[in-house]
């Protein structure tokens, strides 16, 4: 089946979220890794629970706060450094396939689109940063919303601009729950396994899974 419209959740998916921690790992201390699997577990999870109570802050403000989180669990990093981590964040490395593989892909005519958590701002940083700016038809923020993922109505942020039906899109992420979302909107998704994970949600499967996005056009 030939798809109208491949969208692409950004962080994680695109966009490496531990590259800001990585470009200050040797400053920042023995937990390094660590700090950055709590920052990005936090972010998440505030996003739910901001979503769930219906109390709304932006995915920047989210951010922030994660990262004051994952100080307080290891005091041996670096304080010092929270204004640079915050700074590489607005610009995080696109992964390396990204590029050419998104190129390919609108060369078929096909619509390209993101729809992140992240925020308006944010996304056209890290767009612009990556060298992608004239890639996307649309970026989707669910800001438009003040919710997150998976609220169903940010999947249809995408069929109502594009005017088509769910069937018609084939969405790309790296987080499970996500795809297992959009897969509940009528998606067709595909799982971005890009740290070999276990699965999840086994009744809500995508319809593929891959390394990286380097598959994906052979997909369909």
């Amino acid at each position: 089946m030939a798809y109208a419209a491949y969208v692409f959740d950004a962080y994680g998916t695109l966009f490496d979220v531990h590259a800001a921690v990585r470009k200050h790992s040797e400053k920042l201390g023995p937990d390094a890794n660590e700090f950055s699997m709590v920052w990005r577990q936090k972010q998440l999870e505030y996003s739910w629970v901001r979503a769930l109570m219906h109390r709304y802050k932006d995915f920047w403000e989210l951010t922030e706060q994660a990262l004051d989180t994952a100080y307080a669990l290891y005091p041996s990093a670096d304080k010092a450094l929270r204004d640079d981590l915050l700074n590489a964040y607005w610009t995080l490395d696109c992964y390396p396939e990204v590029p050419e593989v998104l190129t390919r892909l609108k060369s078929t005519g096909a619509k390209l689109a993101i729809l992140s958590n992240g925020s308006p701002a944010m996304l056209e940083a890290a767009i612009k940063g990556a060298g992608l700016t004239d890639v996307f038809d649309e970026v989707f923020s669910v800001d438009d919303l003040k919710t997150y993922k998976t609220d169903e109505r940010v999947y249809e942020l995408v069929t109502t601009h594009f005017r088509i039906y769910p069937e018609a899109v084939s969405f790309q992420s790296s987080n499970r729950w996500d795809i297992a979302g959009a897969t509940a909107f009528g998606f067709r998704t595909v799982w971005m396994n890009r740290a070999g994970l276990p699965d999840e949600y086994p009744d809500l499967a995508p319809a593929a899974v891959l390394n990286d996005l380097t598959g994906l056009q052979a997909l369909g």
